[in-house]
């Protein structure tokens, strides 16, 4: 049985699709490590241990039949010998970077000394590469998510992930979680990653 992963950069929409699939009907793999808060106020869905992917993924057979959130540049550390359904969320870069200053800000922290500019390059180039390495992936399937379509067209998103999946889910429960009123960072820059 396939592991589903919600991937993305940061701040790109995934706690958005991990509660989408939830709702639709599907058991998330997340701990309380990370509660909810102004920046995420329905939460973030995640597991502490994927932050030690590089190092350790024996923890991945408790994610199979499961959804489980996994930052994009933790993705190559995903075991190729497993089997993958990898939803890659989507969002313009530039709300991307506005929408993680905004949360460090808050958190009382500084971000990239290297400048938004520079650090929308490495995301840019870490996100391309990481999508041409899962391209050469056996038992890897992959579905870009476009952030934008999933909060203004939540059906045809939800339906699209659903034929994805192969699964009988509740598209009108997913697209009754979708709340446009939380994209805050809203940016005159509309493409995509």
């Amino acid at each position: 049985m396939a592991i589903i992963i919600v991937s993305g950069l940061p701040r790109s929409g995934t706690s958005l699709m991990m509660q989408m699939l939830q709702a639709g009907g599907l058991e998330l793999l997340e701990d309380e490590h990370r509660p909810a808060d102004p920046d995420n106020p329905r939460g973030y869905y995640e597991y502490e241990p994927v932050k030690s992917l590089r190092r350790d993924h024996s923890w991945l057979p408790r994610a199979e039949g499961k959804v489980v959130k996994v930052v994009s540049a933790l993705l190559t550390y995903l075991p190729a010998d497993l089997s993958y359904k990898i939803i890659l969320m989507k969002r313009p870069m530039a709300e991307v970077l506005a929408s993680q200053t905004q949360m460090l800000k808050r958190l009382g922290r500084q971000g990239s000394t290297a400048g938004e500019v520079a650090l929308g390059k490495v995301f840019s180039r870490q996100l391309a590469e990481t999508e041409r390495r899962l391209a050469t992936w056996p038992k890897a399937e992959l579905l870009v998510v476009n952030y934008h379509q999933a909060l203004y067209e939540p059906e045809d998103t939800a339906q699209a992930v659903v034929q994805f999946l192969g699964l009988n889910l509740n598209i009108a429960k997913m697209i009754q979680v979708v709340d446009p009123n939380l994209h805050r960072q809203k940016l005159s820059d509309t493409t995509a990653v």
